[in-house]
């Protein structure tokens, strides 16, 4: 690597995406030790573009090997068949890449890592690939980590509730688009909303999700259930070291721009209150509770996907022991899948590697 006085060579690929925007910005204001200029990396047709850094402009260049030389950290946000595809070249090029796809989280020589549940992992990578979880299972586990350590979890039920932008911008566009439009048919909504419905003809989704809930998020694969549903449970057990974790799934899509919301029963080894439960919960790194009831027995406080955005902490609140299970809790878990789900785990992944 380079002399760490003179701080690092970094690459981003997929550099001119919505994720690739958020990693421009925050490897300038977390302030990574970027050596000279980065080296932004997106398809044929952006190349040549200008994009923005600190005071001047760095220009766009085209996937090639000859990008990655002499880079030490290789950040890649540019889909599942380009990480597959030039992930392991970077590698081989001596750079160290954290990739924010699915491509590599579950083979088992490359680390699936959240910074602040699973750090010492980042340190074991014989492939040189470092893999970002998937934006749900990320925000779930920093609020599981602390009560894992605490009380040993054994069994997740997980309920998501996962915003339109997790289909990246042409999700939001397609919420808003469809809002727009249906807006003004308030009263047909109510009354006889199957025929608004059919009139909406979606591209991203599988049915109108403007003032709508979808019954699943992804595509659906073994079991009926969705890929969203299997990446909760093989990454929560890679992430966690917990083999034989119990999960059930259900992964919902939902009218939000930004924020996936997990409703969550965690079950564990031993018996758990709530009081013990806040306090596992207190001072855990990258999160904030959010839990208050009022005089009158209303919930005050409370965490919302709208009020995670643009959020670095995951949220929490809800909590509550379980009605019929000592052993038992229940809580609401919300984060930002755009920030803490996807651009800012890879840097924080990155800022691992930098400390080495």
């Amino acid at each position: 690597m380079t002399n760490s006085e003179q701080g690092l060579r970094v690459a981003v690929v997929g550099a001119t995406g919505a994720v690739g925007e958020e990693l421009r910005r925050l490897l300038d204001t977390r302030g990574f030790p970027v050596a000279g200029d980065p080296v932004f990396v997106a398809s044929e047709r952006s190349a040549g573009k200008k994009l923005p850094w600190k005071d001047r402009e760095v220009t766009v260049r085209a996937l090639s090997p000859e990008v990655f030389d002499g880079v030490d950290v290789a950040l890649f946000s540019a889909g599942g068949s380009t990480s597959r595809e030039w992930g392991p070249v970077a590698a081989e090029q001596g750079a160290i890449v954290v990739d924010n796809s699915s491509a590599f989280r579950m083979d088992p020589d490359v680390p699936l890592v959240v910074s602040e549940v699973n750090p010492e992992d980042a340190r074991r990578r014989p492939k040189g690939i470092i893999a970002n979880p998937n934006c749900t299972t990320m925000v779930l586990m920093v609020a599981a980590k602390p009560l894992h350590d605490a009380f040993d979890l054994r069994e997740m039920v997980a309920t998501s509730y996962q915003a339109a932008g997790g289909a990246g911008q042409s999700g939001i566009t397609e919420l808003i688009e469809q809002a727009k439009k249906l807006i003004d048919r308030a009263d047909e909504m109510r009354i006889r909303g199957i025929d608004v419905e059919s009139t909406v003809e979606p591209e991203k989704f599988s049915k109108a999700i403007a003032f709508n809930v979808l019954a699943h998020c992804g595509s659906f694969t073994d079991e009926r259930y969705t890929d969203e549903e299997w990446k909760l449970v093989n990454e929560s057990r890679k992430i966690l070291h917990i083999d034989d974790l119990r999960v059930s799934p259900t992964c919902v899509r939902v009218p939000v721009l930004v924020g996936h919301s997990i409703a969550a029963r965690l079950t564990f080894g031993s018996e758990v209150s709530r009081d013990a439960a806040m306090a596992a919960l207190a001072g855990a790194p990258g999160l904030e509770v959010e839990d208050g009831i009022g005089k009158d027995g209303e919930e005050l406080d409370y965490p919302t996907p709208l009020g995670s955005a643009g959020r670095d902490e995951v949220l929490v609140g809800r909590v509550r022991e379980d009605l019929g299970d000592p052993r038992s809790l229940n809580l609401f878990v919300v984060g930002d899948n755009l920030l803490k789900g996807a651009a800012l785990n890879t840097v924080q992944i990155a800022e691992l590697v930098a400390a080495e």
